[in-house]
């Protein structure tokens, strides 16, 4: 299943313009307040009526103005889960998810028992939504929006409203949901953490328009989307492949570039990962640096270099088969005389990457049989 979404919409000082598709599984919406992402959730689910567009779901065409096409949201197929649940405060979690089996088009669909069983929330089934956590009822508003039997899931900043430890709680369930069902996936989100945990594609707005669309690691190893990412945000996503446990607490991973020691990350051997490594986080040597704490030192080749408007400067660097960014100031990258093509040695503490930026990778053949 393929969404194509071609949209045109003037507001009063702000202009929609863009045109992207996604494929099954996640794909993120990101971008500055005010990019336009909520804008694009509503004209998919119908709930906004566009100048111009054009939005199929497969061979279904659900908007198209030029063709006088304008579903309704009730015939869209469409799941929604917001940053507030919504869920009935009258009715108990049995009845809230029925209530989205009631509007599901009448042929097969994934069973209420799989879909209570993936969000665990068999032992919530007689309780009403006041009583529930701020996680387990976003737990019961997907699993409301699953049982409508959609072919698309928009998720507007569904964490948004969580704490860390409810969101901590939940993301597992998004990770299985993602592997487990066909469904693409267009999800909103602030956090740069939970996209590189969750999608596996990007789509970088900024003032209505795409700046930047691919996989996690191509956008967000781009120098030239630091600005809309945000500098505190800005870094760089690569894949590693877990080789040992070690029993001071490390684990070993193993990088096209060489190996890596972070803390230790629940995986097991041989599991792929996708590591999150911010950008100023990342110290640039001209040789390999002996006698230092810091374990991880990746040889790379310089292969962009952005100044700043300020005092700072962004690298990017070629390290093995990945994409790195260093954040340095620029008298460093002038007293170092970086430029595109030296070849340089990013060095990284262990703990600077935190357990939320590492996220477990699979392929679309395991997911497939998953």
């Amino acid at each position: 299943m393929t969404v194509s979404v071609q949209l045109f919409h003037r507001f009063p000082g702000f202009t929609l313009d863009l045109a992207f598709e996604a494929q099954a599984g996640v794909t993120a919406l990101f971008g500055p307040s005010g990019s336009g992402k909520s804008t694009i959730i509503n004209a998919v689910a119908g709930l906004l009526r566009v100048d111009k567009g054009r939005i199929t779901s497969g061979a279904q065409v659900l908007l198209d103005t030029g063709l006088g096409i304008t579903l309704p949201p009730a015939r869209r197929r469409i799941g929604c889960v917001f940053q507030d649940d919504r869920l009935f405060p009258h009715l108990n979690v049995q009845q809230n998810l029925l209530y989205g089996r009631w509007f599901a088009p009448k042929e097969p669909g994934v069973s209420f028992d799989r879909v209570v069983a993936m969000l665990d929330i068999v032992p919530l089934l007689n309780r009403r939504p006041a009583t529930l956590s701020g996680g387990e009822r976003q737990r019961v508003a997907i699993g409301r929006a699953l049982l409508a039997n959609p072919q698309i899931l928009l998720m507007d900043e569904p964490l948004a409203a969580l704490d860390d430890a409810r969101k901590a709680e939940i993301l597992p369930y998004i990770e299985q949901l993602r592997d487990s069902t066909p469904i693409p996936i267009l999800y909103v989100s602030h956090s740069v953490s939970e996209i590189t945990r969750l999608a596996g594609s990007v789509v970088l707005l900024e003032a209505g328009r795409i700046l930047r669309s691919g996989t996690v690691a191509e956008v967000f190893s781009d120098p030239g989307a630091v600005t809309a990412v945000g500098l505190r945000d800005a870094g760089s996503v690569i894949t590693a492949r877990v080789v040992a446990q070690n029993d001071d607490g490390l684990t070993e991973l193993l990088t096209s570039a060489g190996p890596l020691w972070l803390p230790r990350i629940n995986a097991a051997h041989g599991s792929q990962v996708r590591v999150r490594i911010a950008a100023q986080d990342v110290i640039l040597a001209l040789s390999r640096p002996e006698g230092i704490s810091a374990l991880n030192i990746l040889p790379g080749t310089i292969t962009a270099l952005r100044l700043g408007e300020g005092p700072g400067a962004i690298v990017q660097l070629r390290v093995g088969e990945d994409l790195l960014l260093a954040r340095v100031t620029r008298r460093s990258a002038t007293n170092l005389a970086l430029k595109v093509g030296n070849t340089v040695f990013a060095v990284l503490k262990s703990v600077a990457v935190a357990p939320g930026d590492v996220a477990m990778q699979r392929t679309v053949a395991e997911r497939l049989v998953g």
